[in-house]
């Protein structure tokens, strides 16, 4: 599977060891040599934190017996070699050590590795260096290791993970049991999907890729990426000579007696992103409150069932779209029964790209493969809950396993998923996979979720194939959100500020400024703790 242009790659544990081994058997590097350069950016990196933490304690290594360990002595050994105190504790009696790690213990200078990493022998540190497990780690650690784990974390150092922090899933993410809370990973030749998607994301700290001397012919990643600016070249600007049917129409389907405010964002933030024409299809005794709430937004009245949407009023959504470059399902309809009834017959009847949240979502409860049977692309923009719904389990089962579910739920349903959150997931049902960099917290707020829906839409009203589109929409959505954290601060924005941002985002990616902003960092050169 080859990656759009827009994504930057992402590699799995299969991937990263293709790479090494082509790297090693095709064109002959020598391993030692990948490894000096890994454990010389490894102690790049440690140098910069201690010296921005400002202690003066020693640093202490933490290595196990496998390449990894090998990497954390090479670092050892350079920042002894440039006057550094450095301390090597070991989670594997020392004869243990093979190959190019075996190597490298033989190259230490000074004191050899201590036998065991404990929190006493930890404390004090200046900071500390992880280098227990690798990328090829998966499921729970064992002990030693998963004692030492337990000691770097209550440390009171400032960790570096080698690669990715110990005890996470490079191939996905995925903390089964303890893992290291880093304040940075050192990751070589290339970030691993683990590094960027929760839990994994959440122990990470900042990722610093590093290149270590794989050539650039070497074996790609094809399953996952990050999403780069570049996508939102895929977006058309409005033409000179073009009507406003030409820079995409949008339907939302949505709103029922004292719900009007979620489909009321979605419109404004479609329009805001350069919908050319926004259409409302509502219960018609709520009407009169949408065309006062929107001026630039046609409403249309639509059956209803006591202030809610109602099955029937599934055939005039369907006309509306046949004029219309993508529909949107879901906001604000409520539960009801003839909500569920309303939102599964818009799905089954409209024949242009939908984009189903919200309570449309929660209509196809335990139901996905109902959504098979579309003919027109599906786009569903699910929030952990709301996915765990979806899938008939629990929160908690989701949060645990991000990537297997989004992948889950598209490959059942037939659509591309959004499963939402600071590392907002995009899924194709044959398997590929996008992922933000996040850094947006301002999104934590209620009706954001609506606007990125009138994101989306309106990139899938432009002619964007639903993958991109989602891509795109969840890209511009996050820096809109970094616009607004720079104007009103992460903490005080709400949804209204994060359309009216819309425009500045799609203009160019966030400023120095708006990025501290947005995450609440200050410009002091500190290295903030991940606890």
């Amino acid at each position: 599977m080859a990656l759009p242009p827009w994504l930057d790659p992402l590699f799995d544990a299969e991937e990263m060891g293709a790479a090494d081994a082509f790297a090693i058997s095709e064109r002959g590097v020598p391993s030692l040599e990948l490894m000096e350069r890994a454990g010389e950016a490894l102690a790049r990196v440690v140098a910069e934190v201690a010296d921005a933490r400002g202690a003066t304690g020693p640093i202490r290594t933490v290595i196990g017996k496998g390449n990894n360990g090998g990497d954390g002595l090479v670092a050892a050994r350079i920042l002894r070699e440039g006057g550094r105190g450095v301390e090597v504790l070991s989670t594997a009696a020392l004869e243990e050590l093979r190959g190019d790690a075996a190597t490298n213990l033989e190259r230490l200078p000074g004191d050899p590795p201590v036998e065991g990493a404990d929190a006493e022998r930890l404390r004090g540190s200046a900071a500390v260096i992880d280098a227990l497990l690798g990328t090829g780690f998966s499921g729970e650690p064992r002990e030693p290791v998963a004692g030492a784990i337990a000691a770097i974390n209550h440390s009171e150092a400032p960790v570096v993970a080698c690669d990715v922090p110990s005890g996470v899933d490079a191939t996905s993410g995925e903390v089964q049991g303890d893992a290291v809370r880093a304040v940075a990973t050192a990751t070589f030749h290339a970030p691993k999907i683990g590094l960027h998607v929760a839990p994994g994301a959440l122990h990470a700290g900042d990722v610093h890729p590093v290149e270590i001397g794989i050539p650039r012919d070497a074996p790609s990643a094809g399953g996952a990426g990050i999403i780069s600016d570049r996508v939102l070249e895929l977006v058309p600007s409005r033409m000179r000579a073009g009507s406003k049917f030409d820079a995409g129409t949008v339907v939302i389907a949505g709103g029922m007696r004292g719900l009007t405010g979620a489909p009321t964002m979605a419109a404004l933030a479609a329009l805001r992103t350069g919908a050319g024409y926004v259409q409302l299809a509502v219960p018609e005794s709520t009407e009169t409150v949408f065309a006062l709430k929107l001026l630039e937004a046609m409403t249309a009245g639509q059956p209803e069932a006591d202030g809610t949407h109602c099955e029937s009023g599934a055939d005039g959504v369907a006309a509306l779209a046949e004029r219309a470059g993508a529909v949107v399902v879901g906001p604000g309809i409520g539960r009801s029964d003839d909500a569920v009834s309303f939102a599964r017959a818009t799905a089954e009847r409209v024949d242009v790209a939908l984009l189903i949240d919200a309570d449309g979502l929660n209509a196809h409860a335990g139901a996905l493969e109902l959504l098979r049977a579309r003919r027109a692309p599906t786009v569903l923009t699910p929030h952990a809950g709301e996915l765990a719904r979806l899938l008939e389990t629990d929160s908690a089962s989701v949060g645990a396993r991000r990537l297997a579910s989004a992948r889950e739920a598209a490959d059942r349903s037939g659509s591309i998923v959004v499963l939402k959150g600071d590392d907002t997931i995009i899924a194709a049902p044959e398997g590929l996979v996008a992922v933000s960099r996040g850094g947006s917290p301002s999104l934590a707020t209620a009706g954001t979720g609506d606007v990125l829906s009138g994101v989306i839409a309106t990139f899938l009203a432009k002619g964007l194939d639903a993958f991109a589109a989602a891509a795109a929409g969840v890209l511009a959505h996050a820096r809109a959100g970094r616009v607004a954290a720079a104007r009103f601060g992460a903490d005080h924005t709400i949804a209204s500020d994060v359309i009216d941002a819309v425009p500045a985002a799609l203009r160019g990616p966030a400023t120095a400024r708006e990025r501290r902003a947005a995450d609440g960092t200050r410009a002091t050169g500190r290295v903030r703790r991940n606890r």
